[in-house]
């Protein structure tokens, strides 16, 4: 730190304990000054030389019969009049960058200029701060942190423009040529005064001066941002990474703290003076967007205004793919009856496929009405962003109050084309349903409608064939899924399937599902032999077909469910799940187009008609009970 003495004679100030403060002289003091709460026991001769004020003043109490003088507002108060008075005095008077400034304003208060006497105080402290602390870095910052308590002099005498000019200037010149210490520096630099050569090889980071500056003032860092920019030399990832750094040091983590009224006035205007220094590119500003998130989240919390979130939102859309599950969960404020705002983020989401230019359906728009930014969105930005969604969802889905038709608009808020495997989503949807046991079984078929069994991996299968939270058409459609799969497989065939044998128990327990229904009437139960005929017919379907290895594969797996399944009574509602899964997927491989012949025999083969019917009736009931089945998919 750079620092100047002044004067050569010992500091004789003195004091009693209490407000008063006299100079040990054989003289006795002749005047008294009052400054706010001290008196000072001073000589008028010392004062007179050096202040016009001084003079003024005991001129006026002379002619009134009086040895005391009043100041008021003094800046820098009782310490910067003392330093003034030592420095009439001749005593040594030792400036800094902590006390420069306000002595400075003090000494232009008292009128101690060159006009009352050559060298004079004022004088001095300019010679100073031009060739010692506005040449240093860490100075500079200091004797502008001391400006805000001593306005407006500080301002009226620029002070406060020239510090901020002098860590502009700093801040903006080649990183090769720094030759000042700095924080990144600090262990290693012996002082802040500039130094002849580098004695160090390591290269100057480009940000080098960014966390020095986050002891400023909002107020004061705002001015100095200003003026970095202003000179156009700045990067926007440096502006970027200034910006961050000044968040994490005054902007805290905890949500309490944020809502803290005390504090809420102090933080809108951080969150304003943050946004509003953000690089004017929004596309390329080098700045990530979890840092926007953060400040989306502190604006929502503290409820800094509209303008602010909208410009917030602007940006996150153009890299929303980068972001983090954790970055997304924004807690809601009243009335929200969930934890997390997750009507926001769907309206993010949104805004993202807007600037992208997708539709719903995952093609590439070239007009829309709403203008677009220029963003480099492929598929496998849309990919990413759809697992995040996915992520969130599932960390959302176990809040209790979140409703189904939040969950299932947030799911369908990315294209399908953008979903390439389902066991995010599946994850989300077991959370749900775990979390929420009483939705009632419409609600839960609509949530799981949202999944495509065929893209789910061979574990997530697994699992869902073995979830009794899952309606049984979906267990049903991923038993059968995994069926076709193993049929298509080079490997060996495998052997009784016991989940498909748990799911024909289950369903045969399912008797009062009204939505399952289709109108017909109550059907007898299958005999053995007439589910044994069914799966002959197959049998020789696959056969006809020249199915191969993988015919012989599904006749072993359909002989081995005909054995589990003719120890069970199934419903006749059962049965029609069981006979639609057979007819509407179980093509063997080979097998020709529908309509052919292949299918065709399949199609009549697999279905399971009443012992006493004719065969002619039968061919018919089937016919119909097709076109009114209910869908499994």
């Amino acid at each position: 730190m750079k620092f100047m003495k002044l004067g050569s004679k010992p500091d004789a100030f003195q004091t009693d304990g209490s407000d008063a403060r006299y100079v040990l002289s054989d003289l006795p003091s002749d005047i008294v000054i009052h400054v706010d709460c001290a008196r000072f026991y001073l000589h008028k001769f010392p004062l007179l030389s050096k202040s016009s004020l001084l003079q003024r003043l005991i001129i006026e109490a002379s002619q009134n019969g009086t040895d005391e003088v009043v100041i008021q507002d003094i800046p820098g108060g009782v310490k910067t009049f003392e330093i003034c008075a030592k420095f009439c005095y001749g005593m040594v008077v030792t400036l800094n960058a902590y006390n420069v400034v306000a002595a400075r304003c003090a000494a232009e208060y008292l009128g101690m200029t060159e006009d009352v006497e050559k060298s004079n105080l004022i004088f001095k402290m300019e010679v100073f701060l031009n060739s010692g602390i506005f040449r240093s870095w860490k100075d500079s910052i200091i004797a502008l942190q001391t400006t805000h308590a001593l306005l407006p002099w500080s301002e009226e005498l620029k002070l406060v423009g020239r510090c901020i000019d002098s860590i502009a200037t700093k801040a903006t010149v080649n990183p090769s040529n720094v030759m000042w210490s700095y924080t990144y520096n600090r262990k290693s630099a012996s002082s802040d005064e500039i130094v002849e050569a580098r004695k160090s090889s390591q290269a100057v980071p480009k940000d080098w001066w960014v966390e020095d500056l986050c002891e400023l003032d909002v107020g004061l860092y705002r001015r100095v941002m200003v003026a970095v920019k202003s000179r156009g030399r700045i990067p926007s990832d440096v502006v970027g990474e200034a910006l961050k750094a000044y968040a994490a040091r005054w902007l805290p983590e905890c949500c309490d703290t944020l809502v803290d009224d005390v504090y809420s006035e102090s933080y809108k205007h951080l969150l304003e003076t943050i946004v509003w220094l953000l690089p004017s590119d929004k596309g390329s500003s080098g700045i990530s967007c979890r840092f926007f998130l953060k400040l989306l989240k502190a604006t929502v919390l503290i409820g800094a205004g509209e303008l602010l979130k909208e410009e917030l939102m602007d940006r996150i859309v153009l890299q929303l793919h980068k972001a983090s599950v954790h970055d997304l969960l924004i807690p809601s404020k009243p009335p929200a009856q969930t934890i997390y705002d997750i009507q926001l983020v769907q309206t993010i989401i949104g805004r993202y496929m807007r600037h992208a230019g997708v539709a719903e359906d995952g093609i590439f728009l070239n007009n829309l009405d709403q203008e677009m930014f220029e963003t480099n969105v492929d598929n496998e930005s849309l990919v990413a962003l759809c697992k995040l969604v996915d992520r969130y969802l599932a960390e959302v889905a176990s809040d209790p109050n979140l409703s189904v038709s939040s969950f299932v608009d947030l799911a369908t808020s990315m294209p399908e084309s953008a979903r390439t495997t389902h066991d995010g989503l599946y994850t989300a949807i077991d959370i749900f349903l775990k979390l929420h046991p009483g939705l009632p079984k419409t609600e839960k078929r609509k949530i799981c409608s949202l999944m495509d069994v065929k893209k789910l991996s061979k574990g997530a299968c697994i699992h869902a064939a073995q979830n009794d939270r899952l309606p049984l058409r979906v267990v049903v459609q991923v038993l059968f899924f995994e069926q076709l799969r193993a049929a298509g497989a080079a490997s060996a065939a495998p052997g009784p399937n016991g989940s498909m044998a748990r799911c024909m128990a289950r369903l045969a327990e399912e008797e009062e599902d009204d939505d399952w229904k289709d109108g017909r009437a109550q059907q007898e139960p299958p005999t053995p032999g007439a589910l044994k005929k069914q799966l002959g017919s197959l049998k020789l379907a696959a056969a006809d077909h020249g199915a191969g290895d993988d015919g012989r594969r599904l006749v072993a797996r359909s002989s081995s469910v005909a054995n589990q399944s003719s120890r069970l009574s199934l419903s006749s509602r059962s049965r029609r799940i069981f006979d639609k899964l057979w007819v509407g997927g179980a093509k063997l491989p080979g097998e020709g187009p529908a309509g052919g012949k292949g299918s065709s025999d399949t199609s009549g083969s697999s279905q399971s008609p009443r012992s006493s019917a004719k065969p002619l009736e039968s061919k018919s009931s089937s016919s119909s009970s097709r076109n009114r089945r209910y869908s499994v998919s």
